[in-house]
């Protein structure tokens, strides 16, 4: 098979059977993209952000939290939850911080594959998506939530899309010698 650039487009195929290859316009893709890639920065912020918390005192910051608030922390809610913050230790919120920054940049590999529209990344994509697809499905059953559901049908029409369109959307398309 032989592939010969012209322009934005190429030929695929044995010089009999030339078939011009275009890269085509995908709103649909690159609306995931930008979801991608957006999930994966605000993870990044937020991991930074528990990061920073590691060294820090949490039943006093939360206590500092409440008086911003101006909330009345003699209420049964926040005594029961400043006894659990006592309960995190440094080490704790290290290994949420390197998780959160972990699944980030899981995100941000996978939106900047699939902007390059190499295969890898629809796959990986896929998987992801339909990874959580039982989980969502698990939280509707138990306690349904209008938020649930509306992940859930993304993440269903995420897997579909992507799979439905793997070939037109991720078709090699680079010169091979």
């Amino acid at each position: 098979m032989s592939v010969e650039p012209a322009g934005d487009a190429a030929t695929v195929g044995s010089p009999a059977e030339q078939v011009p290859f275009v890269k085509q316009r995908a709103p649909t893709l690159y609306l995931i993209i930008a979801l991608k890639l957006l999930k994966g920065l605000l993870l990044l912020l937020l991991a930074l952000g528990v990061y920073s918390l590691s060294d820090t005192n949490l039943p006093e910051e939360f206590r500092r939290l409440l008086a911003f608030l101006h909330v009345d922390p003699e209420k049964k809610f926040f005594v029961d939850l400043a006894e659990k913050v006592k309960g995190i230790t440094p080490a704790n919120v290290y290994w949420v911080a390197v998780g959160t920054a972990l699944y980030s940049v899981f995100s941000l590999v996978e939106g900047i594959g699939l902007t390059f529209r190499v295969p890898w990344a629809g796959y990986l994509a896929i998987g992801e998506s339909t990874f959580f697809i039982p989980i969502e499905v698990y939280e509707l059953i138990h306690a349904f939530s209008v938020k649930v559901l509306l992940i859930l049908v993304l993440n269903i029409a995420i897997v579909w899309y992507l799979f439905a369109n793997r070939h037109r959307l991720f078709r090699h398309h680079s010169p091979r010698h």
